[in-house]
């Protein structure tokens, strides 16, 4: 259980760079074509590379996987390298794949669980401008826009202290970043992404 907690802070993950903050205009644009995008959007597959930064190694641990997600809350991570395991979110349930080993957690028994989730879902289709829970800024970093997100609950707040999104012009996720309250970070960058594709069933199937 333990492992799947850390694997779920796992997911979610470009380290600062010089950036902008963005005029009005360009937030309402960039939210524009957000929700345009996830609106379209019914299936994401994608390879991933994760980093994890934690202050007291010189070197980030790097995992590699794939996505998939069907709308409207389907998810599934499935990490290849240097290990196998797996995460699949579905129908309010965690289900988990340790080499073989299964196991499940009902997602809407934990607040902790049910926000990761939404997190998660919200942050793969790209739209996450939900300002109640959120305090939201937003930035202009090279050709990206970068949005960050700090939970306003703080019972989340114990757990990620910041959440970044990096989009391109086309309003796509390029990368998610998580930073703990200890300023180590997770992040994540998509590669090879497919919109829309049509994907089996059997792919969810637990």
């Amino acid at each position: 259980m333990n492992r799947a907690i850390l694997c779920v802070f796992l997911l979610i993950g470009i380290s600062v760079s010089a950036q902008t903050k963005m005029e009005q205009h360009e937030i309402d644009m960039l939210k524009s074509k957000v929700k345009e995008r996830a609106a379209q959007t019914k299936t994401i597959t994608s390879d991933f590379i994760q980093y994890k930064h934690l202050d007291f190694l010189s070197n980030d641990i790097e995992t590699s996987g794939k996505l998939a997600f069907k709308a409207p809350d389907i998810v599934k991570w499935e990490y290849t390298d240097p290990f196998k395991y797996e995460i699949l979110f579905k129908e309010e349930t965690l289900y988990i794949n340790d080499e073989g080993k299964k196991s499940n957690v009902d997602i809407g028994s934990s607040e902790l669980f049910e926000q990761l989730n939404k997190l998660i879902v919200n942050s793969i289709k790209g739209d996450m401008f939900n300002e109640d829970e959120f305090s939201i800024s937003y930035y202009r970093n090279g050709e990206q826009s970068e949005v960050h997100f700090d939970p306003k609950k703080e019972d989340f707040a114990k757990y990620i202290k910041s959440f970044h999104i990096f989009f391109n012009a086309e309003g796509d996720v390029e990368a998610v970043k998580m930073i703990e309250p200890s300023e180590d970070y997770t992040k994540i960058v998509f590669k090879n992404k497919l919109i829309n594709e049509q994907l089996s069933d059997e792919i969810f199937t637990p």
